[in-house]
Parts: structure tokens; sequence; C-alpha cells
């Protein structure tokens, strides 16, 4: 009995801190409409800076203070005045994209502020002596601060929203913001309160939270402990505190009480301990009830234009080209840095097809790959030491896994939209990685021996196809290449076909699809299957290109942050997985290192070059946490700049391909680096554009804006073309020569 009534009220102490964290979420999501993933990354920083302050020597109690007081208010409030209110009309995945860039870019500035390596603790409120005695279970004073503090919080969320004016005006900023304002109301000022409650209330649980499972600070791991809260906010389905409350306290109930009951031997326990939240966050999204289909489309302000399969096999011979006459500047260590980016890019594919054409979520892209890579190393692998081969049959049967696995997880969650299908995919990344992915247990199947990780790692050897051997660094880039530009003409092919037309028609209005006789079961069936196995042929490239992968190759951060990247891009265009898979795969990489390097050689300025790689790892989330003001990405911009050079600008787009030429003689020449050539031609590839708009403004070359093209001209089949192209419409056929008013030509007629 003192066994369950001590693990009962760790529990309840436990599902407390959940419920303060959860309650946060709440708070925000009902008041802005947008579901803080950042939620976990501001409890940490708050928690950090309440280690800090008592390091600086301040009492207990003045830096509680501060950073409940001061920091916690401070942060939602500029959060949300500098970010949050420019994410009106941008779709869900732009939504969780910035916040998701806010999780990332606050984890790497905790990490460059304080250094992981250090050991932190943080100790309980009154000390570990302070406690009381119930039942026979001694209870601490800070753990009864936890259960208060809970109660307090649930209670008072409830009347804030049912009872005070404040509480109504902060539901109606997200409802009806425009009514708001015709009834003398600010909904970005009650937006803006409800965030800096939320951040308060993240750091109250981080600060409460740390105490109770072990009192070590880490970013990453604080980050996802506060995270786990999630399963608890979906309880209430982000609307009801008292059954947010509830959830909290089931969860927390439930993860002590495996602890307690279930065997300890082995490490089951302890992963299922960890992966239980979102094992609970899965079911819940599952079983309750979603909201009805939407009836209209949904606007917003991303645009893409999709590519024809024409220009998508030119483009796609023009990479293969270029990637192999770069591969000729690179030596061995880059060639193999090259060919883990490409294989990043082609896992990016996967939520081109998914989210970019059909407006489906997948918030775990390498949970497919870190499957098949387990099948292709049980299933695929012949030979052993040296001579150890991959064979096609195993890739084969590794991509089937993936495709399985995708269909698997998207069968429960068919009816999820938004949101709750992130989550829902979020939950199954989890779980695999804690329960799967840790599994270093031996187990006996059929008289089969096996274990799933064996010793925490994976060797997976390059694969074998006839006289194709990837263990030449060359061969395996140029065969990644390769696929990635079949499978882009393949996308491209799909996406003008009357597949991908459903799929785009699904992506703008599921009520109107499915009333047209379009089954949205079977669409998103297919397609979740189609984007897992182009996620697990990745997977398995990106685990033979590196050689051993283990459980941090496949964490659902690393997930998030590629994602982020292709957003950034435009995760609506090939060429922006392209470009988001390599800067996940190969781009940060190779800048840190650098930087790292630079600073072992020049010890003087080994200070500026630390500072340099950790302002590289922030910069790209600053990056991402400006995707609100250009949700369609920026490849979107760089091509819209080249085609407004090829209409009136060749002599730069023809100067800068000189330029390139001669930067690629200098690096064949051994002037400059192969690293140096390739930033200098991508700093010239995208500020091109640019000179390209000062060329045509000096020569006093204008173009009327497409909303007011036929107005003042008369609407010629020139104007129809040209607003055709600017709209992104297929044209029947491209005049000679533009509409003279459209060129700002002063002899255009009036």
């Amino acid at each position: 009995m003192t066994t369950f009534l001590t693990y009962t009220i760790l529990g309840l102490v436990l599902g407390a801190v959940y419920s303060i964290a959860a309650s946060g979420l709440v708070l925000t999501y009902n008041t802005s409409g947008i579901f803080n993933f950042a939620h976990g990354a501001q409890a940490m920083f708050g928690t950090f800076l309440y280690w800090q302050f008592q390091q600086w020597g301040w009492p207990v109690w003045l830096a509680l203070v501060a950073v409940i007081g001061v920091v916690g208010p401070a942060m939602g409030a500029a959060l949300h005045a500098v970010i949050m209110k420019g994410l009106r009309g941008t779709a869900d995945v732009t939504k969780i994209i910035v916040t998701v860039s806010v999780l990332l870019g606050t984890v790497y500035l905790a990490q460059w502020v304080w250094d992981p390596d250090q050991a932190r603790t943080v100790d309980m409120f009154f000390g570990t002596g302070a406690k009381v005695s119930l039942g026979g279970v001694e209870v601490r004073y800070h753990e009864i601060v936890c259960l208060v503090a809970a109660v307090a919080i649930a209670a008072g969320l409830r009347v804030l929203f049912t009872r005070t004016r404040a509480g109504v005006v902060m539901r109606g900023s997200v409802d009806d913001p425009d009514l708001l304002r015709l009834n003398g109301h600010d909904p970005e000022r009650a937006a803006m309160l409800s965030w800096a409650l939320g951040s308060t209330l993240a750091v109250t649980a981080g600060v409460l939270i740390v105490p109770i499972s072990g009192g070590a600070l880490d970013a990453n791991h604080l980050t996802l402990l506060v995270i786990d809260a999630f399963a608890a906010a979906m309880f209430g389905r982000l609307r009801s505190i008292p059954r947010t409350f509830a959830g909290a306290m089931v969860l927390g109930l439930a993860a002590n009480y495996v602890l307690a009951y279930l065997p300890s031997a082995g490490t089951f326990t302890g992963n299922l301990r960890v992966s239980l939240p979102m094992i609970i966050l899965f079911v819940v999204l599952v079983v309750l009830p979603q909201d009805r289909l939407r009836g209209a489309a949904v606007r917003t302000r991303e645009r893409y234009r999709p590519p024809t399969v024409r220009s998508a096999a030119v483009w796609g011979a023009v990479l293969v080209a270029g990637v192999y006459l770069y591969s000729l500047l690179l030596s061995d260590a880059g060639v193999t840095t090259l060919a883990l980016g490409m294989t990043f890019a082609i896992i990016a594919l996967s939520l081109t097809v998914l989210t970019g054409y059909a407006g489906e979520l997948n918030l775990a892209p390498l949970a497919f790959g870190a499957v098949a890579t387990v099948v292709a190393f049980h299933f695929g692998v012949q030979g052993s030491g040296l001579a150890a081969r991959l064979n096609v049959q195993g890739v084969l049967l590794a991509v089937v896994a993936a495709a399985l696995a995708g269909g698997l997880v998207a069968l429960p969650a068919l009816r999820l939209r938004g949101l709750y299908l992130a989550l829902a995919t979020l939950a199954f990344g989890e779980f695999l990685s804690n329960m799967v992915l840790r599994d270093t247990t031996e187990h006996e199947l059929l008289g089969m021996r096996f274990t799933l990780f064996p010793d925490g790692s994976l060797v997976v050897p390059p694969l074998k196809a006839g006289p194709l051997d990837l263990r030449n660094g060359t061969s395996s880039l140029m065969t990644a290449t390769v696929l990635f530009a079949l499978i882009g003409i393949g996308l491209a092919a799909l996406r003008g076909s009357g597949y991908g037309r459903r799929l785009a028609a699904m992506k703008d209005s599921p009520a109107a699809t499915a009333m047209l006789g379009q089954n949205l079961v079977r669409l998103k069936l297919s397609v979740f299957m189609i984007s897992a196995a182009i996620a697990g042929l990745g997977g398995v490239l990106m685990a033979s290109a590196s050689g051993t992968v283990s459980q941090e190759n496949f964490t659902f951060v690393g997930s998030l942050g590629l994602l982020m990247l292709v957003v950034v891009a435009g995760i609506g265009y090939i060429s922006g997985a392209l470009v988001g898979g390599l800067m996940a795969g190969a781009g940060s990489a190779v800048l840190v290192a650098t930087f790292n390097d630079l600073a072992l050689a020049h010890e003087g300025m080994a200070n500026v070059y630390t500072l340099l790689g950790h302002l590289v790892l922030v910069l790209t989330a600053l990056v991402g946490m400006g995707v609100g003001r250009n949700p369609s990405g920026f490849v979107h911009d760089i091509a819209d700049g080249y085609r407004r050079m090829r209409d009136g600008a060749r002599p730069v787009l023809y100067g800068g391909g000189a330029v390139g030429a001669v930067l690629y003689v200098l690096a064949v020449t051994g002037v400059i680096g192969a690293w140096t050539f390739g930033i200098a031609a991508l700093c010239v590839a995208m500020f091109l554009p640019l000179a390209g708009d000062m060329y045509r403004a000096e020569g006093r070359v204008r173009r009327t804006p497409p909303e007011l093209a036929g107005v003042d001209e008369p609407y010629t089949d020139e104007l129809r073309t040209e607003l055709d192209r600017a709209l992104g419409l297929p044209a029947a056929h491209r005049p000679a020569r533009l509409a003279p008013a459209l060129r700002g030509e002063a002899n255009a007629p009036a």
C-alpha cells in the first residue's frame, strides 16, 4: 500500500506540472489560433535564467520573481509582437514551422550561452529535507507547491475564460478579430496578453519540473520534458481547462505506475515510461471527435508554381551535370558530405508531395527513414567486415516497409487534419525513437534471435548492384543525385496528372472534394504511403552514406529542422526540397565544422570563429522565424527574379553565367578552394535577380502591377498572356514581345 501511495503522490505532482505547462498551450491557442511548439523551449530558457540568477548570488525568491514575473511575460509578449501576429492568413504548416524555428533557435541559443558539457542542478524549494508525512509517505514542500499551483492556475484560467471580460476578448481575438474591433477592443493587445501569460506558465512549469525529474539542467532534455504536456493539452482539445487538468493527472499517474509495477529488467520499462506521453497523445488524437470538414477553400498567402514534366526533366539534367562538375573539385570527405546532403534532399521530397501538393502534415519524416534503415540492415546486408554490401532486394524491401509503416500510421489518423495530424505524426516519431531505436535487448521470434538496434547503432554498408558499387564516394553522390532528379520528374508528372489535381483539390477544400465523389480516405492513404516510401529510400541512402547511424540520426528534432528548412526554401517546389535538404544535411554542418577547424588552427581568433559557428545555427532558426513574411519560400522569389531577367535583363543573366564559368576555372586551377567556389557561386545565383532588377530600373524598364493591368490600357491578348504568366496559369502561347503598356515604354498608347 505504501508503494501505491508513494507513486500516486509522485504521479499527481508530475501531473500538476504537466497541467501548468498544458494550460499555457491552451491559453495561447485559444487566443491566437497558434499551437506553440516552442512552449518547452521557453520553459527551458526561463529555467536556465533562474539557475543563472542564483549563480549571481540572488536569493531564490528574487530569482523566482524575476523569471516568472518579468522574463516569462516579456518573452511571450515579444514573441507575439515580433513574430506571431504576422501569421494571420498563413497555412497550418507555416504557423507550425515558425514556432518550431523559435524552439530550435532558443535551444541553440541556450547551448551557446550555457556550455552543455557543464553540469548544472536546480534545488527544490525549501530544500530536499523540508517535507511532511502523509499516510506514511513523505511529501516534500516543493511537491506541495506544485499541486497547489496547478489547482490555483486551473481554477484561475477557468474563471478568466468564462467569467471575465478580458477572457472573452482573448477568445474573440482569434474567433472574429474584425468584430472585436467594431466593439472597441484591440485583438492584437488581447493576443499579446495571452502570449505573455502562456509564456509565464511555461517558465513556471520548467522551474517546478526540473527538481522533480532529477535537478539536472539540459537544454534538449528539458525542452522535450515539457513537450510531453502536449498530450494533456489534447485531452481538453485545446479548449477546456478542466479536461486539460484531468488529462495531465492521468498522464502523470500512468507514467509513475509504469515504473512501479512493470518489470525493471531490460530496457522495455524505461523506454515505455519515456514514450508513454506520446502514446497517449496518439490515442487521444485518434479517439476524440474531430471538427467537421471545412466547406470552403481556405485562402492563404502561399503561392506555388508547379513545374511541367519537360522543365523538370531539363533542370534534372542540369542538376546532375552541375553536381558532377562540382564533385571534380571536392576532396573525398567533401564528396561524402555532399552525398549526405543529397540523401536529405530525397527525404525532403517526401514533404513536397505530402505537404506541398496534398496539404497533409508530417512532423517525423526521418522516422520513416529509420524504419527503412532497420529493415535494410536486417534483411539486405550480405557479407561481413569490409566485404559487406547492401543489396538491391534489401533496399526495395526497406522502401516497401516504410510505405506500409506510412499506411499504418495514416490509417487511424485519416480523419485528422491540420494540427491534429501533425501532432499524430510527431507522436509516432517520438514513439519510434524511444521504443524502437533504443531497443538494444535481444529478442526471440519463431526460433530466431535478433536485436533491433544492436549496441545502439547500425552499421549500414554501401549498396552494390551489378557493376555499381557505392563504396566509391563519387558513385554514391551521383546515384543519389540521379535518384533525386528521377523522383523529382516523377513528382512533376504526378502533380500534373488527374491524381495530382485531386490532391490539390483536397488541399484546398476537403468537403468540396468529397462532395464531387472523391474518396478522401484513399487519397490520404495513398499520398502518405508515397511520401513514406520516398522518405524510406532517402533514409537508407543516408545511412549508407554515413556508414553508421544511431538513434540521434532520426530524432524528431532533426525532422523538425529538415521540415523548417524545406518550408523556408519552398515546400511546394522540387527545388525547395533540394535546397532545404542540402542545407539540413550538409550546409549547416559544413559551416560549423569549418569554423571549428579555423578556431583550432588559429588560437588568437578562436573566440571569433567559435562565435561564428554558434551564429550559423542561431541564424538558421531566425530564417525560419521569418517564413511568415514569405510563406511561399525564397525559391519562389528567386525563380520570379530569373523570369524577370529573362523578359528584360538578359545581359545580366548572361553576365552571371560568365562569372560562374570564371569561378569554376579558378577552382579547377586551384586558385580558390572548392567550398569557396560553392559559396561564391551560391551568392551569385541568389543576388543575380537583384542585379537584374537594378538593371531594369536603370533602363527604365518597368512593369505595371498585375492588379492594375487592364485598367488604363486595352485588355489585349498580350496582356492576358502576361496575366496568366503572373498568376502561374498555363498559357496557350507566349507573344513575341510584351504589351507596350506592361513594358512601361514611353510611347505606349494611353
